[in-house]
């Protein structure tokens, strides 16, 4: 095949997946389990054992056909992909650790991570003495014991991170101890093959000092490049902030993450390991949320490929079989159990409660890419046969399915990990109230832009209940997070005062803008020329308009009460989640500034967190109501609009909207006049000649 073929045949691949990883990770988003499982089971769905290898037009072995060369099934050009995505995954990951945990659970985690990989070996190869009723020795029951050992960081990582505990005691835990089991598998794995190779008759012998010279090696140089990048930290970081824009110096980081991931190929490491030593090495530095921000982008197109592939490499015709189901099932277990037993039960010794050793245990569950790795070398060596290679490759699979529900679950219990109160040096946290919501986001706008000023890099990130920025420069670290009306700071008692005072400034400036802003603005002449015919009319925005949520004969004979009727009818045709908290947050916004425009129309609005998607009620009393118009005259049309607080962009545009239509007069007359809501809601939704 032609490169152009090749590369052609790639890009259509790839664009499959990404189809293909979003619909089913938004489908598992949607019935409440984690993404990750939507993405592998995507992989086991348009995988070459599945429709993948359908044949179609134009690709008569199907668009994922089973590439035999390569022993994994699919191409190698595809499974490049799926090694440069675990190496910008495993990258954000020690950007995302906290470093000062990390090395006080580095301990923890190596004990954990050994424990975890020996008893996982030694079940592993039992299991298959057992099963084979062979010797311990015999090269493919090592093998399935070298394939249970290590673990697939990747898949924590991901969970971790999704429940915002990466950088909890347990998380680091888990991330160390995956480090140490993955040194020793490495290790594992090139004493097995050297049996191999001694029982085959293709290699020389292999001598105990051959192989303590060996895991010598690899663990001088796992410490030694680990010790010597984070001692350089702050001189890499330095480096990559010559480059001033901070896309580019993100970019500049994952490349040195790339370059020692390779670097520490060539010496006989996992490409992942060098990847989250670039990251832990930058993950104390100023510049650390700023790179992480910046590489999301790469994160969510390149990780999903990654779980993806791994997904379409499980052989479920294999796997089926009675045979094979058996033998996994029980080999399955027993590595499960011994990764739990392995890696909870020291933790247990080690500060760890059960909870927090459960969490562990569960953490270390999930093997992936070096399994599979594993798996690809014993069935191009012929140690592994076609059925061994599935009853495998499926172990790897419901290991992978298994880790995130269980680990997530337990992550959701709020009780601590730790027997003690862990304590992150001099860390506090001080808190922020104010009137409303409105002012909270002003003043941390505010507090941002004056210490952007200041010269400290600030990173903004919105998640589920709240909206933090992660601010750094230097040795400085300081952490805002926006809780409805409340500003939470979190830095160091000797950083504490330098906030404070920044809060201050901000407070006093904010304070005399306002000032400033009542002096010289009339409010009554803002409202003037708002209902403008040129606004840019949407059906989306008039689609908001509803015959059901529309009254031709309103009874109040005051602002208070037609507002309170037209919320009455929100909450009847159930738009509404808390109805008092609605009525309370419009009548606020009314008494701030009357809604009362030109031309007898009133546009009461809100935002309230009393609703959850904008609405839209319609009310007309020919006789009209005092509503403080602009133009003296009473209100007869009336339009209430209530919207989230937090996605208020649709509320404005909508009266933008609806004012350009009602500027027309004879439209309005002929609104006021409709006989029926019907015919009222087609007169508006008609668009302008």
């Amino acid at each position: 095949m032609q490169i152009t073929e090749l590369v052609a045949e790639l890009v259509l691949q790839i664009g499959v997946i990404l189809l293909a990883v979003r619909l089913l990770g938004q489908l598992a988003k949607k019935i409440g389990i984690p993404s990750v499982l939507g993405e592998l089971l995507a992989g086991v769905i348009i995988g070459p054992y599945a429709l993948g290898g359908v044949a179609l037009p134009f690709f008569p072995h199907g668009i994922f056909p089973i590439v035999e060369t390569s022993g994994l099934a699919i191409s190698v050009e595809l499974y490049a992909f799926a090694t440069v995505a675990s190496v910008v995954l495993l990258f954000a990951s020690g950007l995302e650790t906290n470093l000062s945990l990390f090395l006080r659970y580095s301990v923890a985690g190596g004990i954990i991570g050994i424990s975890g990989a020996l008893l996982s070996f030694v079940a592993g190869t039992l299991c298959g003495a057992l099963i084979f009723n062979s010797s311990f020795l015999d090269p493919q029951c090592l093998l399935l014991g070298v394939i249970a050992t290590t673990t697939s960081v990747g898949i924590s990582a991901r969970t971790l991170s999704d429940r915002k505990r990466i950088d909890s005691p347990e998380g680091v835990t888990i991330l160390t101890a995956a480090v140490f089991d993955d040194v020793l598998w490495i290790i594992l794995l090139a004493v097995v093959l050297g049996f191999v190779s001694i029982m085959s008759g293709t290699g020389g012998g292999l001598s105990a000092p051959a192989v303590l010279l060996l895991a010598g090696k690899i663990f001088g140089i796992w410490l030694g490049v680990t010790a010597l990048f984070l001692f350089c930290s702050k001189l890499i970081a330095s480096f990559l902030k010559l480059f001033k824009h901070s896309l580019d110096f993100s970019v500049l980081a994952l490349g040195i993450a790339m370059i020692l991931a390779g670097l520490l190929e060539k010496q006989g490491f996992a490409l992942i390991i060098g990847a989250y030593i670039a990251g832990l090495s930058l993950s104390k530095t100023d510049i650390a949320a700023v790179i992480q921000e910046r590489i999301r982008p790469m994160y969510e197109f390149f990780v999903p490929i990654f779980f993806t592939v791994m997904g379409m490499m499980v052989n479920v015709r294999e796997v089926l079989s009675p045979p094979i189901l058996i033998f996994s099932g029980i080999y399955t277990l027993a590595v499960i159990l011994s990764k739990i037993i392995g890696a909870g039960g020291p933790a247990l010794l080690l500060g760890f409660n059960r909870t927090g050793a459960l969490r562990i245990g569960l953490g270390m569950i999930p093997r992936g890419e070096g399994a599979l790795i594993s798996c690809g070398i014993g069935l191009a060596l012929g140690v592994l046969d076609n059925q061994l290679f599935a009853a495998a490759v499926f172990m790897i699979f419901l290991s992978i399915v298994a880790s995130p529900p269980l680990l997530g679950m337990m992550l959701k219990r709020q009780k601590q990990g730790t027997r003690k109160p862990v304590k992150n040096d001099d860390i506090i946290h001080e808190a922020w109230e104010f009137e409303s919501e409105d002012i909270a986001d002003v003043v941390m706008n505010m507090l941002l832009q004056e210490l952007r000023s200041g010269k400290f890099y600030v990173q903004r990130m919105t998640r589920s209940e709240s909206y933090s920025a992660q601010i750094r420069k230097d040795d400085i670290s300081i952490t805002i997070t926006e809780e409805k009306n409340s500003l939470v700071i979190t830095t160091s008692k000797t950083d504490m005062p330098l906030i404070k005072n920044e809060i201050y400034e901000v407070i006093l400036d904010l304070a005399h803008s306002i000032e400033k802003l009542k002096q010289s603005t009339i409010p009554i002449e803002l409202k003037k020329n708002l209902i403008d015919t040129d606004a840019r009319e949407s059906k989306d925005l008039l689609a908001l308009i509803d015959t059901q949520c529309f009254n031709m004969n309103l009874k109040g004979e005051t602002k208070e009460e037609i507002i309170f009727e037209l919320v009455e009818i929100l909450d009847a045709e159930g738009k509404l989640t808390d109805r008092e908290l609605v009525l309370s947050d419009v009548i606020q916004r009314e008494k701030a500034m009357s809604t009362g425009m030109e031309y007898g129309i009133a546009l009461p609005h809100g935002k309230t967190d009393g609703i959850k998607e904008t609405s839209v009620a319609i009310g007309i009393k020919k006789s009209g109501v005092n509503f403080d118009c602009t133009d003296g005259l009473p209100a007869q049309l009336f339009f209430l609009i209530v919207s989230p607080k937090k996605s208020s962009g649709l509320h404005v545009q909508f009266l933008a909207a609806i004012g350009s239509i009602l500027g027309d007069e004879t439209l309005r007359e002929n609104v006021i006049n409709a006989a029926t809501p019907q015919e009222a809601v087609a007169l508006l939704r008609k668009k302008k000649s």
